[in-house]
C-alpha cells in the first residue's frame, strides 16, 4: 500500500534556475539521454563496490545493467538501472539538489558572478544534470529503491512549480526515470525520441564504451525489459580500446578506432598509450596521422581529443587538453573524475585538467624523439606533414621549448636534400665556432643566392636554412640550443674576416671618407654604412641591427594589421670588390660628382634586391640604371 503522496513547492528563484537548465545551458538537446545513462552507470559502479565492501548486503549482481524502453503510444521513454537505488533521504539530497539551490549561499554565489559563463559553472556545482530530462518531457517519472531496503521513494515534477514525493511498497531495487515526452508538434521539441533509431543513435554516440550493457528491444519489439515475445538487444559496444591491455588489441582494431574518430582513410603513423594511476586516474589512447590535415593552418581548424569521463562521452573536441601545435594529435582521454559544467560540454580550467594536458604533451614529445631515434623514415614523414605546426611551440610554449627543439629539424647548407637537428648540426661544428649559424628567406634559392652566405660557405661553415614563416617568429624567441647562441648570418656584426688586425684598420681608414659620406648621402633609406667581412663576390648587402625585426617579420606584423615602425637596414659595401673601390676612388677624386649619388642608389638597391627584398622605389631605380646603361654605349 502506497503512503500519502507529499508535495513540495519550488521557491520562486528555484523555477528560474530550472528553467534556465531547461531552456539555455545545453546547447544540444539529445544530452539529456547522456545523463540519465551516466547517473546509471554511476549506480551500477556504485552498487558493485558496496557488494564488495558489505559481504553481508542482500544484493544480485549477477545481471546488472542499463535498459531503455520506449512507448510511442504513451510518449514515453524509461531509462532503468538495477544499481544501487536511493533512499527517501537520498532522493531529497541528491534528486532535490536544485531545491536546495535556492539557499541564501547559492543567491550569494550567483550575484558575485558578473558574466554568464561564471554562472553556468557555478550552476554546474549543484549537479543537476538529471534536469535536463525537462527539455524534452513536461513531466519526469523517478521511481528508486536503494539495496537492502525494503521500501522504495517515488518523485515526479512538471518542472514548474511543484514536485511530489512519496513512498512505494513494491518498487524493484535501483532507479527508474520515465520521460513523458513533450507531443512530436511541439515547437522547442526538434527530435522524435520515440524513435528506437533515434534512441540507438544518442547512445552508440555517448555511451557506446560504457563498462555495463545498455539494452533495449529489438526493432518491432515493444517491451526493452524482455517482456513476453520480446527480443533484446544490448546497443552498446562495451569495447574502450584504451581500457584493455595492450596485448589484448590488434593493430588493426587500433587503426579502425583511429579512422572512426579521425575519420581519417588512412591508417595512423604511430599511437601512443597512457596510463595513470593513484589520486587521479586516466587513460588516454593517441594517435599521429600519416598525413596532415587539410585544415591543419586554417583559424577555424578543429583540434583537440575526445574527452569522456568514467566511459560517457563528454565532448568530441576538447581544446583544453591539448595545444594549439599540436591540434593534429587525435585520440580519446578517459579520466575518473573531472570538474564540469552543469552540461558536461565545458571543462572548468582546474588542477587536474592542466595536469592532463602537461603529461599528454611530454609523451607526445618523447614518442617523436623516439622515432627520430629509432625510425628516420617515420619520424622523416612526420616531420614534413607537422614540422610547421610543431615549430609554432617553440613561440607558444616555453615550458617544453627544449625538448621541442630537440625533436625539430632544418634545412642546411651542409646538405640540400637531408634536413637537420639542432644536435647534428652542434656535433658537426668547425673548431672555435661559437655560434649557429641560420639565415631566414622565402625560399632555399633566395637563401642560396643571398650575398650574406657568400664568406661562410667561402670558410666552410654550416647555416641553417629557415623558409617556414614561423621561422621568422621563434628564432626572435629562442636564445640558444645546448649553450650554443643562435645567430642570424643577415643580422648585427659578423667577424669572419681572414686579413690581419692591421689590415683591418688600413682599410677602415682608406675608406672612412667614403663610408661617412654614403651614409649622409642614403640617410633617408640606411641607418649607417659599413665595411663587410660577410662578402666575397657581391660588392654590397643589406643587413639588420642585432635587435631589429627581419624584413619578413615586419612585413608580416604589417599583414595582419599591427603599427610597426619603419626599420632602416644596414647597408654593408665589400672592400675588395672593383665596383666599391672605383667609387672609393671616384670620390676620393672628385667628392661632388653628381654620378656619385647615382651610383650609390644603385648599390643600395642590387643588395636590397639580392636578399629577395622590395624596393621602396621601384620606378626611379628602373630611371638610374636605365641612365647610367645609356651612359655607357
Amino acid at each position: 500500500m502506497n503512503a500519502q503522496v507529499e508535495t513540495f513547492e519550488f521557491q520562486a528563484e528555484v523555477r528560474q534556475l530550472l528553467q534556465l537548465v531547461i531552456h539555455s545551458i545545453y546547447s544540444n538537446k539529445d544530452a539529456f539521454l547522456r545523463e540519465l545513462v551516466s547517473n546509471a552507470s554511476d549506480a551500477l559502479d556504485k552498487l558493485r563496490l558496496e557488494a564488495f565492501r558489505d559481504k553481508d548486503l542482500k544484493v544480485d549482481t549477477d545481471d546488472l545493467h542499463i535498459a531503455v524502453d520506449i512507448d510511442a503510444e504513451a510518449r514515453t521513454l524509461t531509462v532503468r538501472d538495477n544499481g544501487v537505488g536511493m533512499s527517501r533521504e537520498d532522493v531529497v539530497r541528491l534528486i532535490g539538489t536544485i531545491a536546495k539551490s535556492g539557499t541564501a549561499e547559492f543567491l550569494r554565489k550567483m550575484k558575485e558572478s558578473q558574466d554568464a559563463a561564471g554562472a553556468q559553472e557555478l550552476i554546474g556545482q549543484f549537479g543537476v544534470g538529471f534536469y535536463a530530462s525537462f527539455m524534452v518531457a513536461d513531466r519526469v517519472t523517478l521511481l528508486t529503491r536503494r539495496a537492502g531496503e525494503d521500501t522504495g521513494t517515488r518523485w515526479e515534477s512538471g518542472g514548474e512549480g511543484t514536485y511530489t514525493i512519496e513512498q512505494v511498497d513494491d518498487a524493484p531495487q535501483g532507479t527508474s526515470v520515465t520521460l513523458h515526452l513533450k507531443p512530436a508538434d511541439a515547437e522547442e521539441q526538434t527530435a522524435d525520441y520515440t524513435s528506437a533509431w533515434k534512441i540507438r543513435e544518442i547512445v552508440k554516440r555517448y555511451s557506446d564504451f560504457i563498462t555495463w550493457p545498455i539494452r533495449m528491444a529489438k526493432q518491432g519489439g515493444q517491451d526493452g525489459d524482455g517482456g513476453s515475445g520480446t527480443e533484446v538487444e544490448t546497443v552498446n559496444s562495451m569495447k574502450a580500446l584504451w581500457a584493455r591491455p595492450k596485448e589484448e588489441t590488434s593493430d588493426a582494431e587500433l587503426a579502425e578506432f583511429y579512422k572512426h574518430i579521425a575519420h581519417d582513410w588512412a591508417d595512423p603513423l604511430e599511437t601512443i598509450r597512457m596510463r595513470a594511476e593513484g589520486t587521479f586516474e586516466y587513460q588516454a589512447l593517441l594517435f599521429v596521422p600519416s598525413h596532415a590535415p587539410l585544415d591543419l593552418f586554417m583559424r577555424d581548424g578543429k583540434r583537440g581529443i575526445q574527452l569522456y569521463v568514467k566511459r560517457v562521452f563528454i565532448m568530441d573536441d576538447c581544446e583544453s587538453l591539448i595545444p594549439e601545435y599540436l591540434r593534429f594529435v587525435k585520440g580519446v582521454v578517459d579520466a575518473q573524475d573531472l570538474s564540469l559544467n552543469v552540461s558536461r560540454e565545458t571543462l572548468q580550467q582546474d588542477r587536474q585538467i592542466q595536469l592532463i594536458r602537461r603529461r599528454l604533451v611530454k609523451k607526445i614529445l618523447a614518442t617523436v624523439k623516439d622515432l627520430q631515434a629509432k625510425d628516420a623514415e617515420k619520424y622523416a614523414k612526420f616531420w614534413t606533414e607537422f614540422g610547421k605546426a610543431v615549430k609554432e611551440g617553440l613561440v607558444n610554449d616555453p615550458d617544453n621549448r627544449e625538448a621541442i627543439l630537440e625533436i625539430c629539424s632544418f634545412g642546411s647548407t651542409a646538405d640540400a636534400e637531408k634536413p637537420t637537428t639542432l644536435r647534428e648540426y652542434v656535433e658537426r661544428m668547425k673548431d672555435g665556432q661559437q655560434d649557429i649559424y641560420y639565415m631566414t628567406g622565402d625560399s632555399r634559392s633566395v637563401i642560396e643566392n643571398s650575398p650574406h652566405l657568400e664568406a661562410f660557405q667561402a670558410k666552410g661553415y654550416e647555416v641553417l636554412v629557415l623558409t617556414d614563416p614561423i621561422d621568422e617568429m621563434w628564432v626572435e624567441t629562442v636564445a640558444d640550443f645546448d649553450g650554443k647562441p643562435l645567430k642570424s648570418i643577415a643580422k648585427g656584426q659578423v667577424d669572419l674576416d681572414s686579413d690581419s688586425e692591421d689590415d683591418r684598420e688600413e682599410k677602415s681608414k682608406d675608406f672612412a671618407d667614403l663610408l661617412t659620406w654614403m651614409t649622409g648621402a642614403l640617410g633617408d633609406s640606411v641607418k649607417e654604412v659599413r665595411l663587410s667581412s660577410r662578402l666575397t663576390t657581391s660588392p654590397a648587402c643589406v643587413v639588420g641591427d642585432t635587435n631589429d625585426l627581419a624584413p619578413n617579420l615586419e612585413k608580416m606584423y604589417r599583414a595582419m594589421g599591427h603599427e610597426v615602425p619603419a626599420v632602416k637596414r644596414i647597408l654593408e659595401l665589400n672592400p675588395d670588390h672593383p665596383l666599391v673601390t672605383g667609387l672609393r676612388a671616384a670620390h676620393a677624386e672628385n667628392p661632388e660628382e653628381a654620378g656619385l649619388a647615382e651610383t650609390a642608389e644603385l648599390l643600395l638597391g642590387m643588395a636590397v634586391l639580392a636578399e629577395g627584398g622590395e624596393l621602396t622605389d621601384p620606378a626611379k631605380f628602373i630611371r638610374l640604371l636605365a641612365a647610367r646603361l645609356e651612359r655607357t654605349l
